[in-house]
């Protein structure tokens, strides 16, 4: 059981992490994308990172803290919370991925707004979990 938490804490650190650095990965590929004009050979680093890095971890921590969940029984009323903020990680981590199909299709435009409206709603999602976690013992029920 140790090793599932360690799992989980492991991978959500490196997802939170992404999350945080994605949207500063692409405003930079969008700088990349027009200074180059014509020539739109920028290195698919978004793309290479969202694919090999984020979702993975993404997809770890939300299985590890499913099992997590499941073997011990935990309920309470922080849970629907905490998995609320959990979705909203989740809407910021599919939006990074939709800029990063935007980017790639040459549609430049809100690109960085909505980068920007991406790491709002990741930190409000990482932050949310933090503080669910942090107040579970306090036990809501």
């Amino acid at each position: 059981m140790p090793w599932l938490k360690l799992l989980h804490i492991a991978s959500l650190v490196i997802w939170c992490g992404s999350l945080l650095y994605l949207p500063a990965l692409l405003s930079y590929s969008l700088q990349l994308r027009k200074d180059a004009g014509f020539a739109q050979g920028s290195p698919p680093m978004p793309r290479f990172f969202y694919i090999s890095v984020a979702t993975p971890a993404a997809l770890i921590a939300i299985f590890s803290g499913t099992a997590l969940f499941l073997l011990h029984g935990l309920m309470g009323g922080w849970l629907a919370f905490k998995l609320a903020a959990v979705v909203a990680m989740v809407a910021a981590h599919g939006s990074c991925g939709w800029l990063i199909l935007r980017l790639e299709m040459g549609i430049y435009k809100g690109v960085k707004t909505a980068s920007i409206l991406a790491l709002l709603l990741a930190l409000a999602g990482i932050l949310s979990v933090l503080g669910f976690v942090l107040a579970k013992p306090l036990d809501w029920s």
